[in-house]
């Protein structure tokens, strides 16, 4: 679960970027069929105060794995306002992957479906 300023703006960033599926809706809490679960008032919640609780922390992501890569980077262009840290980048591996910001200051790192990568690479070493 990650705490959110607005869950309505973070919701449609989910729904519309991920294509991701309410499983269950509590108004300030929801939960989607992946696992992730968005919170507006996480102080509340856990009993901290406001200033308690951090935007961009910068000590974890959200990672998300895409079929369609650059199919997601097109969607992205969407989003103009959108925070990067820095370009796609293709790790060592094989897999390319993007990281940015969601609107609540998490960081979001999306990369290829593993398996995509390793169907290129088989590709490659016939």
């Amino acid at each position: 679960m990650i705490a959110v300023a607005d869950i309505k703006t973070a919701r449609k960033f989910y729904e519309d970027l991920f294509g991701l599926e309410v499983f269950q809706d509590y108004g300030r809490n929801i939960a989607f069929t992946c696992g992730l679960a968005l919170q507006q008032e996480f102080d509340w919640l856990v009993n901290l105060p406001k200033e308690k609780v951090l935007k961009k922390s910068n000590n974890a992501e959200i990672v998300f794995e895409e079929q369609d890569f650059d199919g997601f980077l097109n969607r992205m262009k969407e989003y103009p306002d959108m925070e990067y840290l820095g370009e796609v980048i293709e790790h060592s591996w094989g897999q390319r992957v993007i990281r940015f910001y969601d609107p609540d200051g998490y960081i979001i790192e999306v990369g290829e479906d593993m398996k995509m990568v390793i169907k290129r690479f088989l590709a490659s070493r016939v």
